[in-house]
């Protein structure tokens, strides 16, 4: 049986009697029988109850939530999204969210931040976990449960009152996983023995405690959810939590693999059918010799691959669905443009190649800076980089329009498979011996100046976000190092110091910080198919259809101004890569999220691998603010002479990296180059 088609009845039935008898008690609930009553006496609004859900007092809340799915049985989940834009925000301009493509998907996302308001709700006299002591999620007693109900184990998570409510608004609170939650796989959610500041009871909402203590209703709409709910108090009692307690309880199945990466497979599987045996074409425009001091020659050029977008492929284009709901090709070809760099020891040593993933809304000749330059002169790597099409520079104006209609994010997300598509064929180029290597610019005298053999990624900041992704996706390297790294765009916009212009753009389209959290959410449903949190599930282990398996080396900084260490904490966790311990010395680092990661057990290590680096700048701050104060060590660790061999180390086909800090946590000055 697929993941999400399970029902109430059969194994399920005899589960939830057992589930009952491990809990201690035979408990009946209280109303079982009574008489039914009007919907009109739980105050629940008969007209808004399919949009809304009315165990919680805000519409679309709590989400992510199977409410807000129906039934399908052609999807791998056996659901389908069906989220109602009148439940959504509405920007200044009165346009609601339009959520066409989210309603596509078979499920949540892997990562979400689970959402609810729970007025008078106080965090600490309430005992809820936070980042400082995520571990205590676990146990018996934490007032907060969540359950993987596929394979009936607890999942570790922190919660959080978010930092930036509205003056005299109820926070939100964020629950977060601390690892990603399994593809296909349902969650519930279970809470019990929250109190506000007083350490008064917090009550349920009257529909909550309707279902919760059997009070039947005359509405059957309502009803129709009970066997729904019933599954819900099954599952968390089979968890040995009981069932009269509960204050809130809802479960979400999340999106299956295929709809969270079947686009991306289906443009890269099809791109290369049509491609062959052949090579990518391309066009050297321009070769540059002697550029600077650590360059020997910069090569530049165009290439083409198959378009998938509509205008042309140009930024605002879009997806093209058949009836299959995969991308279709269009006319045309898209082109991409390309830079490469050779060092000077390419001259006598053909050298190992890397391609090179830039930050935040930039572009290719980034890759001609100096964070690349060192790297590339010290062990002799050709770095080769082309735009990320989707979040370049050329892509801006585009991203602004999101921010000021967030049903324009489809824009975005189709655009950026689409720029993935163009680093697998720059990949191709380099790797095939007939592209690039053959070619005269790639050559010295006659001898190549590239070898085939050994190619490589590097992803920094923004290219490491997407990086993750690609990696996931990449079938010609199988070795990707994702620095000043992180995932899940809806965790690390409000702990960036980036999203601060972005955000002077979106206020005035969503004036409430409600709409905006909310309006995250939803495009992060679509961001999953051209991020890491999409695909982080398959990057190290469970590799996708036709995709070998990946070794990646992460790489963060205690206080990253720009890019969350936390979510990389969770990425680590999530794809099970071995961590550096310790990974900070006493008191540098606020969270306990390294005690879900297991150590590199010895050196030299061959496999994944994660690395905190410190510099020496104040560490983030616990809440889901960004760090501000002192040094941003964001640009640190790349320029770390350590660093640099740990990549050279890992960048071979038999890599295995060494203890390049001595069996301490890993820390540097603040190198000369990033002095503030």
């Amino acid at each position: 049986m697929k993941p999400g088609r399970a029902r109430l009845g059969g194994v399920a039935a005899i589960l939830t009697v057992i589930a009952v008898l491990a809990s201690g008690c035979a408990f009946i609930p209280p109303k079982w029988g009574s008489p039914p009553v009007p919907l009109s006496e739980l105050g629940v609004d008969p007209a808004t109850q399919t949009r809304c859900d009315p165990i919680a007092p805000e519409c679309i809340l709590p989400f992510p939530n199977d409410h807000f799915t129906v039934r399908d049985r052609s999807t791998p989940t056996g659901r389908r999204l069906a989220l109602s834009s009148a439940s959504l925000p509405t920007n200044a301009s009165g346009a609601p969210i339009d959520v066409t493509d989210q309603n596509r998907a078979d499920g949540w996302s892997p990562g979400s931040q689970i959402m609810v308001e729970l007025p008078g709700l106080d965090v600490e006299a309430s005992r809820i976990p936070g980042l400082a002591d995520a571990t205590r999620s676990l146990r018996r007693d934490s007032p907060i449960v969540l359950l993987d109900a596929t394979t009936h184990r607890r999942l570790a998570f922190w919660a959080e009152l978010d930092a930036h409510a509205d003056p005299g608004e109820t926070p939100i609170l964020f629950i977060r996983p601390v690892a990603n939650f399994a593809d296909g796989h349902r969650i519930v959610v279970g809470m019990r023995g929250l109190v506000d500041a007083s350490h008064h009871r917090l009550e349920p909402t009257e529909a909550f405690a309707a279902y919760r203590d059997g009070q039947r209703t005359t509405d059957r709409t309502f009803e129709s959810r009970r066997p729904l709910m019933e599954r819900v108090f099954a599952d968390l009692a089979f968890a040995g939590v009981a069932r009269r307690p509960l204050q809130l309880a809802w479960d979400f199945t999340v999106a299956s693999t295929e709809s969270l990466t079947g686009r991306m497979l289906a443009i890269r599987d099809d791109a290369f059918r049509e491609l062959g045996d052949a090579t990518p074409a391309y066009t050297v425009t321009k070769v540059t010799e002697n550029p600077n001091p650590q360059v020997l020659r910069r090569v530049e050029g165009t290439f083409e691959l198959p378009l998938y977008l509509t205008d042309g492929g140009a930024p605002g284009g879009r997806f093209v669905l058949g009836p299959d709901g995969k991308p279709q090709r269009q006319p045309g070809a898209f082109t991409a443009e390309f830079v490469c760099n050779l060092p000077a020891a390419a001259a006598v040593t053909p050298a190992r190649m890397a391609l090179y993933g830039h930050g935040l809304f930039g572009e290719r000749t980034e890759v001609n800076g100096r964070l690349t330059r060192t790297m590339a002169e010290q062990y002799d790597i050709a770095y080769c980089a082309t735009d990320w099409y989707g979040m370049s520079e050329n892509d801006l104006l585009s991203a602004l329009t999101v921010l000021q209609d967030l049903s324009n994010m489809p824009k975005i997300a189709d655009r950026i498979q689409q720029g993935f598509l163009a680093f697998l064929f720059l990949g191709r180029l380099m790797r095939d011996p007939r592209g690039f290597a053959a070619d005269p610019a790639f050559r010295f005298d006659g001898r190549p100046a590239l070898d085939p053999s050994q190619l490589y990624f590097d992803g920094n900041s923004q290219g490491a976000i997407l990086g993750g992704a690609l990696t996931a996706v990449a079938q010609d390297w199988t070795r990707s190092v994702i620095a000043e790294a992180g995932m899940n765009y809806s965790i690390l916009l409000d702990r960036s110091v980036d999203f601060d212009v972005y955000l002077a753009v979106m206020t005035p389209s969503y004036p409430t910080r409600y709409d905006r959290i909310i309006g995250g959410a939803v495009i992060q449903l679509l961001w999953d198919r051209g991020e890491t949190n999409g695909y982080a599930n398959h990057v190290t282990r469970d590799p996708l259809p036709g995709t070998p398996r990946h070794e990646v080396l992460l790489l963060g900084a205690v206080g990253d101004h720009q890019v969350s260490e936390y979510s990389l904490r969770v990425e680590a966790a999530t794809m099970r890569v071995r961590a550096h311990f310790p990974l900070a010395e006493p008191g540098r680092i606020a969270d306990d999220l390294g005690a879900f990661l297991r150590p590199v057990p010895y050196y030299p290590w061959g496999r994944s691998a994660y690395f905190l680096w410190d510099t020496g700048s104040p560490s983030s701050p616990v809440a889901n603010t960004p760090p501000r104060e002192g040094h941003d060590p964001h640009d640190d660790t790349p320029n770390i002479p350590e660093v640099r061999a740990l990549k050279d180390q890992f960048w071979r086909p038999d890599g295995r990296i060494t203890d390049v800090c001595a069996g301490h946590a890993c820390t540097a000055p603040v190198p000369p180059e990033n002095a503030d």
